[in-house]
C-alpha cells in the first residue's frame, strides 16, 4: 500500500537504492499527515459555516466558542509532527552522516565538481589513492594529484559519467573545484553540498542496474544545466570490473574547460 502510494498518487521518481526507501517512507508519512489535514481543515470550514450562519445565530456572540477540540487537536498535530521529525527524520539523517561503510567493503570514489561537469576518481589496480596537494589543483589536474607518488599512476579519472557496481555500498568523497555545487541523485535519494576546500563524505547502496542522471542541486553559474549532463552508471559486478579494467592505465587526469 505505502508503495502504491509512493509511486501512484505521489509520483515520486524511479527508486534505485536500498538506503532510499526509508527516505520514502518519510515522504509518504508526510503526505498522509497533509491529505489529513487537508480534508480535516475543509471538514472544519464547512462545520463552521453551517454552526455559525445567520440564520442559526441572528446576533453576534462575542463570547464564542469555549470548546477545548481545537486545543486538543493541535496537540495531537504536533505530537505527529514529532514523532516524524524525532522519530524518523533524524534518525534518517544520523544514519546517513554517521555510519559510513567499510572503505574496504566499498566501492571509494572521489568526485570533484566543478563549473560545469562532475570529475570522478577511482583507485588504480593497487587499490590506494595517490598522494594529493590542493596546491597543484590546475585544469589539468582537478585533483591536485602529485605526479611523483607511484600510487597515483595507475589511478584512473573520468569525466560526467560514474560507474558503480549493484548491491554494493559506494563511499564517495566530494569536494568542489571552484564554487559551492550539490550532488544530487534523485534515484538514489541522496544530495550533498560539494564546498571548494572540503572533502565530504556520503554513501548510498544501488540496488537496481541502470543509468541514472546526476543533477546539481545548487545554483552554480551561468551554465548550471549543464551540471545535468552528468550519469551515474549501476551496473553488475562483472561489467562494472570489466569497465574498470578498459580504463586502468589511463592516469592522465580529465580536464575540462
Amino acid at each position: 500500500m505505502k508503495d502504491w502510494f509512493a509511486h501512484h498518487v505521489i509520483g515520486l521518481p524511479e527508486l534505485a537504492s536500498s538506503n532510499g526507501k526509508a527516505v520514502d517512507s518519510l515522504m509518504v508519512y508526510i503526505h498522509w499527515l497533509m491529505l489529513a489535514l487537508f480534508v480535516g481543515w475543509i471538514l472544519y470550514f464547512g462545520y463552521v459555516l453551517w454552526r455559525f450562519r445567520a440564520a442559526r445565530q441572528p446576533k453576534a456572540d462575542y463570547q464564542g466558542s469555549t470548546s477545548k477540540v481545537p486545543s486538543y487537536v493541535e496537540l495531537i498535530i504536533v505530537a505527529v509532527e514529532a514523532v516524524l521529525l524525532l522519530g524518523v527524520a533524524v534518525p534518517i539523517w544520523a544514519k546517513n552522516v554517521d555510519n559510513f561503510p567499510d572503505p574496504k567493503n566499498a566501492t571509494v570514489i572521489q568526485i570533484m565538481a566543478q563549473q560545469f561537469a562532475w570529475n570522478a576518481r577511482y583507485p588504480g589496480p593497487d587499490g590506494t589513492f595517490g598522494r594529493q596537494d590542493m596546491k597543484l589543483i590546475s585544469n589539468d589536474n582537478v585533483f591536485g594529484v602529485d605526479p611523483t607518488d607511484s600510487f597515483g599512476k595507475d589511478d584512473i579519472q573520468v569525466l560526467n559519467e560514474i560507474h558503480v557496481p549493484v548491491n554494493k555500498p559506494v563511499l564517495i568523497y566530494l569536494s568542489s573545484k571552484d564554487v559551492i555545487h550539490s550532488l544530487k541523485l534523485v534515484a538514489m535519494r541522496v544530495t550533498q553540498d560539494a564546498i571548494p576546500g572540503l572533502r565530504i563524505p556520503f554513501t548510498f547502496t544501488p540496488n537496481k542496474i541502470g543509468r541514472y542522471q546526476i543533477e546539481c542541486a545548487q545554483l552554480c553559474g551561468n551554465g548550471h544545466a549543464a551540471m545535468s549532463g552528468g550519469f551515474l552508471v549501476v551496473q553488475s559486478k562483472e561489467d562494472y570490473e570489466s569497465w574498470l579494467a578498459s580504463k586502468s592505465g589511463q592516469a592522465a587526469p580529465a580536464s575540462f574547460e
